[in-house]
């Protein structure tokens, strides 16, 4: 079968979310098949590749291919409660032993933040590239994941916020999403390991020229602005840019492997049954370079 990408929905225009045929994951790729799926990110931003029967060690040496990986730092799990390794993103409801994490279990809590709007590690100093989510096994209903068009979110915005936003410099840390839902449970040492950082609101996509907005729940603050005009109009500006428009729900499939461009959207989870098992694998990405350095 020869490649291609099918546009998932083309009467949302700027479509951004395309389904891919014709590659096998789970095999080494052709040099010509890593050129094809960068180039269709630069293009979509979102890539959906079905019936993707990956295990870690063929998602690992997939995600390799196409760059470097970051570790997977940012969730609360202590190293030695872990499934698996810091190269992988334990994307689930689940404990070492397999069992479903109970409704107020601490990692359980602190997970919830994923079904906030947000994108992969911008509370880190070089956050995210691509993200890739394996779905191993996913529940019976809900549990989707929605993705916002970052770069058609800034196109839609009238002259006179375009030229408020072009130079902000945000604040983002794990500390302010979680403090959105009420979670506050962080030890001396995570406080100090999720230190707010500096990310521009707007940057250049390298890959396809276009200004994208770069928001998530993790910005808590502007820097230069008191701090509630900064949230109320860190809210806004995530209002504008999740109408529906812009957004794209993906309903999983087993062994589905999604793959995003967090420089160019936002994404989150959706709610399912807390008692049924949703295992998710994620290899992440890193972007190599600050997002200060990605100027617009």
């Amino acid at each position: 079968m020869s490649k291609a990408i099918r546009p998932i929905d083309p009467q949302n225009r700027p479509f951004f979310a395309g389904e891919v045929s014709g590659i096998d994951l789970t095999h080494r790729l052709s040099d010509e098949e890593v050129a094809f799926i960068h180039d269709g990110m630069n293009q979509y931003g979102v890539l959906v590749f079905r019936d993707q029967k990956l295990d870690d060690e063929s998602q690992l040496a997939f995600s390799r291919q196409l760059g470097p990986l970051e570790q997977a730092t940012g969730d609360i799990m202590p190293p030695e409660e872990r499934r698996m390794s810091m190269d992988l993103n334990d994307i689930s409801n689940l404990d070492r032993n397999g069992h479903v994490l109970a409704r107020d279990d601490r990692r359980r809590l602190f997970s919830l933040g994923n079904q906030l709007w947000h994108s992969d590690s911008s509370f880190k100093d070089v956050p995210a590239l691509y993200s890739l989510l394996s779905a191993r096994k996913i529940p019976s209903t809900g549990g989707n994941t929605e993705f916002a068009d970052m770069r058609a979110a800034y196109d839609a915005l009238d002259e006179a916020t375009k030229r408020e936003v072009h130079n902000l410099v945000c604040l983002h840390s794990q500390i302010f999403s979680r403090g959105m839902l009420g979670f506050e449970d962080f030890t001396e040492a995570e406080r100090a390991k999720w230190a707010p950082v500096r990310q521009r609101l707007v940057r250049r996509h390298p890959g396809s020229g276009r200004l994208s907005l770069y928001l998530a729940s993790h910005a808590g603050g502007i820097e230069g602005w008191p701090m509630p005009e900064a949230r109320a109009f860190l809210r806004d500006l995530t209002e504008h840019a999740t109408q529906r428009p812009f957004v794209y729900a993906h309903v999983w499939r087993p062994f589905d492997l999604v793959m995003w461009d967090n420089r160019a959207t936002m994404h989150r989870a959706r709610r399912f049954d807390s008692g049924e098992v949703r295992d998710m694998r994620r290899t992440t990405l890193t972007n190599i370079v600050s997002s200060l350095e990605q100027a617009p």
